[in-house]
């Protein structure tokens, strides 16, 4: 699978700078588990909203990753927490997740 990240309207991957505030040994983590998600290991993966999964990684206190699949290859990551702010990530990632199909769709319309 191809991972890409989510980039907002000025630009921005909200990912990236979640990612940035992490400790070493955290974000080698991360980046592990999400080497595996390329790899199409999907066992710490869960569907968590409309579109949205997680990836679990049991590290500290409960790293997460939010990301959405578009299509069967092509992976996009959409933001990153911890279970503490469980609920609040996912919401954030869900309204991510309508903003990129959304806006990809309007791409696909201005062709």
């Amino acid at each position: 699978m191809e991972i890409r990240e989510y980039l907002d309207r000025r630009g921005e991957s909200p990912f990236r700078d979640w990612r940035s505030r992490l400790n070493t040994e955290a974000r080698r983590k991360v980046t592990t588990a999400l080497y595996r998600v390329g790899l199409g290991n999907l066992s710490n993966v869960k569907d968590v909203r409309a579109g949205v999964f997680e990836c679990r990684i049991n590290f500290g206190p409960g790293y997460r990753v939010y990301f959405g699949k578009d299509g069967e290859e092509i992976v996009i990551l959409l933001g990153g927490g911890t279970k503490l702010r469980h609920q609040n990530d996912i919401h954030l990632a869900a309204e991510r997740w309508q903003d990129y199909k959304l806006r990809k769709a309007n791409q696909k319309q201005g062709e």
